[in-house]
């Protein structure tokens, strides 16, 4: 069964060097053991996604540049999350400020091509039906 996702979560993404850990913010009034819950929509780069290190997606403009210049050697570039579609699939049937909640089992994609996924919920207790 699936956990709620709460701040603090950490993340992966498969183009990613090292994990990044979820920023929700407060807004949506809603508490998971302590921390603030997650829904669907905290997806923005920057805000709720920060950066995973170092990027070594062959779609991203910089790293491509990286490579070109180094005569095709793949070189990572330092990741900036260009995250512009919610989370999937959440869960419909636990709404957060209107919004499906978000579940440990939901994906988030990259412009760049790389998939997010969680490693951890940051919450032990909350399952999501």
């Amino acid at each position: 069964m699936p956990n709620q996702v709460s701040m603090g979560a950490m993340m992966m993404c498969s183009f990613g060097a090292a994990p990044s850990s979820l920023v929700v913010l407060p807004k949506n009034k809603v508490l998971c053991e302590g921390p603030p819950a997650a829904n669907i929509m905290d997806h923005l780069p920057m805000t709720n996604i920060l950066p995973f290190g170092m990027c070594s997606s062959p779609a991203n403009p910089t790293v491509a540049a990286a490579t070109a210049a180094a005569l095709g050697v793949l070189t990572p570039m330092p990741c900036v999350p260009a995250t512009t579609t919610p989370w999937v699939p959440g869960a419909p049937t636990v709404l957060i400020a209107n919004m499906p909640a978000l579940d440990n089992i939901s994906r988030c994609m990259c412009n760049w091509g790389g998939v997010i996924q969680f490693s951890n919920p940051g919450t032990a207790k909350t399952m999501i039906p």
